[in-house]
């Protein structure tokens, strides 16, 4: 009940003209979930170039329950925290952050970021819901390829997608499985998307024009297949 309670105020308000463009760029990210309805890991490494001449610091907008690891390098950072904003000092033009938080996906009742439902772990990231998820320069502007990991017990997560082309999976530990994909094609944070659960399918093939066939499939809750056949 509180995340609903906090959902009901005002948003802040942002203004157009207010706009100025990101101190920091993210040319790539590495997402690394291990996944638990009560307890979900999740670590990203980021690799930040600096955009423009200034010192400004590396800002990441989080709103997780406690602050994990944070290392710039590979070593640790001082960095402070204050209204949901992680600030990173970096004297480098570039560099490699890596933060690790835990959040609880089942106890997650604002429905945004990862969250559980019906036994299915879901993400809503529009439009600011990736900070639920993550430490990340979460605002449009900023465009990043994303290598996702997705692990989780195999019993219950017979499917695990994420956006762009999947990289493979296999068995990970006792009773675990893992699976990777890549998105190659820069896009903002609120387009991430995670589902992972056991889920029925409809396939169908598409042929395009240069003869290349393409699989197509679509996932649903069991039983409800033939809403999806259209």
């Amino acid at each position: 009940m509180l995340d609903v309670q906090k959902a009901t105020g005002a948003p802040p308000v942002i203004r157009r003209e207010d706009y100025r463009p990101p101190d920091w760029l993210v040319p790539d990210i590495h997402l690394d979930f291990q996944l638990g309805a009560e307890r979900t890991v999740v670590r990203a490494t980021m690799r930040v170039r600096r955009n423009g001449d200034h010192r400004r610091p590396l800002i990441l907008n989080s709103d997780v329950e406690a602050i994990g690891r944070v290392t710039l390098d590979g070593a640790p950072v001082n960095y402070w925290y204050e209204d949901n904003v992680l600030r990173v000092p970096i004297e480098a033009e570039s560099a490699t952050v890596e933060t690790e938080v835990v959040i609880g996906p089942r106890a997650n009742t604002q429905l945004m970021g990862l969250y559980r439902t019906n036994g299915i772990y879901c993400t809503q990231c529009e439009a600011e819901g990736f900070r639920r998820i993550t430490y990340f320069p979460d605002r449009p502007d900023v465009l990043a390829p994303y290598t996702i990991t997705i692990i989780g017990d195999k019993a219950a997560n017979p499917l695990m997608l994420s956006n762009g082309n999947f990289l493979g999976g296999a068995g990970y530990d006792e009773g675990r499985a893992f699976a990777a994909w890549f998105d190659p094609h820069p896009k903002p944070s609120y387009l991430f998307a995670l589902v992972a659960g056991d889920l029925g399918v409809v396939e169908d093939t598409f042929t395009t024009m240069s003869g290349r066939e393409v699989a197509l499939k679509i996932y649903v809750e069991h039983g409800k297949e033939p809403r999806a056949a259209y």
